[in-house]
């Protein structure tokens, strides 16, 4: 009964997990179609719950900085024209507020050419106001590939890990990242921006059945066994 009763609670655990992963779908999905609100600043930072703030649309004015950071990455699908083996550039943005936040400009082609691929990684000059869908950094597991400090190449999306290699203050850089909007693709066409990757595991119900599955057989072969046991007292 013990065993049972262990295997129906990790069954209905699944489920909740399930209807939890769900509403996080849906909110992210209504999330992402919403106006941008301002980015959170220093004063939200200690408080920020990053798994409630993933994916939110926000904005920010200020300027690029020097330097671009790259995660490669195999687009696909794509929103844009580009899609397949390549980058994210990444460069820090300082706020008009000081802060500074690493931005994800958009995505270039593994095969683009060198002056194209060159030109892309320059950021845009001046004073602008951007706008784009909050990420929360991420950290590589024992089956990334170590990052190619030399070529800024990242294999996980490290913001953090970036924002240090490029020399951005620890005390300044927000503990998030930004995607750009698709409307930030420059003329060229080239970092091609709006390509956030929207993307969650949701094997829940799967593990439920599976739980339920082995409550089940542990019943009936119980049932069995009972059976047997009866058999035998008969004869």
């Amino acid at each position: 009964m013990c065993a049972l009763a262990i295997l129906l609670k990790l069954g209905f655990w699944q489920l909740d997990r399930l209807a939890w992963k769900e509403a996080l779908i849906t909110k992210v999905a209504e999330d992402l179609r919403l106006d941008p609100v301002p980015a959170p600043g220093p004063d939200r930072w200690p408080a920020m719950d990053m798994e409630d703030a993933d994916y939110r649309h926000v904005m920010t004015s200020g300027r690029f900085l020097e330097g671009a950071a790259l995660y490669y990455i195999a687009l696909s699908p794509a929103k844009g024209r580009y899609s397949g083996p390549g980058y994210f550039v990444y460069s820090p943005f300082e706020t008009g507020d000081g802060w500074l936040v690493m931005v994800n400009r958009g995505f270039v082609p593994q095969d683009a050419p060198t002056e194209v691929r060159s030109a892309a990684l320059t950021p845009p000059p001046g004073t602008m106001r951007i706008e784009g869908v909050l990420r929360r950094s991420e950290k590589p597991n024992w089956a990334t590939p170590e990052t190619d400090v030399k070529n800024r190449t990242w294999f996980a999306r490290d913001t953090d890990d970036m924002a240090a290699v490029l020399g951005v203050p620890d005390e300044k850089i927000a503990p998030y990242s930004i995607d750009l909007d698709a409307t930030f693709t420059p003329a060229s066409g080239l970092p091609q921006a709006g390509e956030t990757i929207v993307k969650f595991k949701n094997d829940h119900l799967g593990y439920a059945l599976t739980w339920f599955g082995l409550a089940a057989t542990l019943v009936g072969v119980f049932l069995t066994y009972a059976v047997s046991l009866l058999g035998r007292a008969r004869a």
